[in-house]
């Protein structure tokens, strides 16, 4: 087994924010200010080289997100748009490829029960862009009978929390492959337990080093899904979950 090098997120986001306020406080804001707005001045002309700018305010310890924030004011912040496509699994499952007949007696046994089909949310949250297995997984799961909401890129827990809450899903799967696991799951959990929503079920997938699954399952997730995952079985062991849950027979 590798030596996994474990780092304390919670511990390095303080740090970070330490070295920041002693930042801020050692610099001279006023200068700050100066080449913050002659960023944003650039932006609204279209004159001058922003690059050049960015750097003279960089050398006047200004930060990244200051920066960031100086040319949002005009040009508004990036909303990155999350595009599935449907019917790649299907066709493995017409073809005889991939056997989902009981997967398809669970679901539809759930269906009845509860007069809907079984409905997840695929989400990405914190610093986490990588975004190729949330659409996999959604259209996967649509194509095999789940009602699938797919969460946008970088969100909180509480949105996501939010979210889950006011579509009424019965399951989170959080998709992880940035090594936030330990920090985002927990503030998720707490985040549905205010929403009085600790009946949703929340998974994980992606790159979860083995040594993190007994913490995750001590956390409350149902279920941990790591690379080479077989999709269908994957979606079974969830409805399984899902319908003792509940209460399903």
């Amino acid at each position: 087994v590798p030596n996994i090098l474990q780092v304390e997120n919670s511990t390095v986001r303080e740090a970070q924010i330490n070295r920041i306020k002693q930042l801020k406080a050692e610099r001279n804001q006023k200068e700050v200010e100066e080449k913050l707005n002659a960023m944003t001045e650039a932006c609204e002309s279209g004159e001058g080289n922003l690059l050049a700018l960015a750097v003279d305010a960089a050398r006047a310890k200004a930060t990244v997100g200051e920066m960031s924030l100086a040319m949002e004011k005009v040009f508004g912040r990036h909303q990155a748009e999350i595009h599935t496509i449907q019917g790649v699994y299907i066709k493995e499952v017409q073809q005889g490829k991939v056997d989902v007949k009981e997967l398809n007696a669970l679901i539809e046994k759930f269906q009845k029960a509860e007069g809907r089909r079984p409905r997840i949310l695929i989400a990405k949250m914190g610093q986490d862009g990588h975004d190729r297995g949330q659409k996999v997984i959604s259209t996967a799961f649509a194509d095999l009978g789940f009602d699938v909401d797919v969460g946008p890129l970088f969100q909180t827990p509480e949105e996501t929390a939010r979210q889950a809450t006011e579509n009424d899903v019965h399951i989170i799967g959080v998709s992880s492959l940035a090594a936030g696991h330990l920090t985002l799951v927990p503030e998720l959990k707490a985040e549905l337990k205010k929403l009085n929503r600790e009946d949703i079920l929340v998974t994980i997938g992606g790159v979860i080093p083995p040594q993190d699954y007994d913490k995750l399952f001590k956390m409350g997730v149902a279920g941990i899904f790591g690379p080479g995952t077989v999709i269908p079985e994957a979606a079974k062991d969830l409805i399984i979950k899902l319908n003792t849950s509940l209460g399903v027979k």
